[in-house]
């Protein structure tokens, strides 16, 4: 198994941060992304649960596709809660298909930095596994040098969204037109995934 950390600091209130990051796709960053549904959504001891679907595509190298041959997409399970007395947003996520060959757990912790009330801090952790005999090692190792890659691009991705959101002025103007781009490249993507997984989508507790 590999393990990933990493820390992340937005220059935006906590408040900000947990507003904004249930609209943070579409973004010029996220283009994986294919869409993402709400399933369940409740409030319980005075906190949020949240439980979303999430699809991405996954273009796998060419070792990888005698694995899953003509796979396209990852359907990600997304479970949240916020505590807005703690000031904490915490999400765990991990892919319900491919598991075969991978499985990508992740955790996030969004909470205000110590040092500044105005900024918020994100501890990002993953761990990558893979149980195919002989190639594990590999898998692993492709899987985390993904994920990190795709790590970097979900915090720009909340950074633009962030600036977009509060600060448009200090948004550049071609990043501007890429977001327009983005949201109808997006709707196609939808269109795409729809037909691709159908409407029998399971989520696995």
């Amino acid at each position: 198994m590999k393990y990933y950390s990493a820390l992340n600091v937005f220059k935006f209130s906590w408040d900000q941060v947990t507003s904004t990051y249930w609209s943070r796709y579409p973004n010029p960053f996220s283009k994986h992304v294919l869409s993402e549904d709400v399933v369940e959504r409740e409030v319980k001891d005075g906190c949020l649960w949240s439980r979303r679907l999430i699809t991405k595509t996954n273009k796998l190298p060419k070792w990888g596709a005698r694995f899953v041959p003509g796979s396209k997409s990852a359907c990600i399970v997304e479970e949240s809660v916020v505590d807005p007395v703690k000031k904490t947003l915490t999400t765990y996520t991990r892919n319900i298909n491919l598991t075969r060959i991978m499985v990508v757990v992740e955790k996030c912790v969004y909470r205000p930095c110590k040092d500044d009330r105005h900024a918020t801090e994100c501890t990002k952790e993953a761990w990558v596994d893979s149980s195919i005999y002989g190639f594990s090692r590999a898998i692993q190792a492709f899987g985390l040098d993904r994920f990190r890659k795709n790590a970097t691009r979900a915090t720009k991705g909340l950074e633009y969204i962030l600036l977009k959101t509060y600060e448009p002025e200090s948004l550049p103007e071609h990043m501007s037109l890429l977001g327009n781009i983005n949201k109808e490249l997006k709707e196609k993507a939808q269109k795409q995934a729809a037909r691709t997984l159908g409407k029998g989508a399971v989520i696995a507790n």
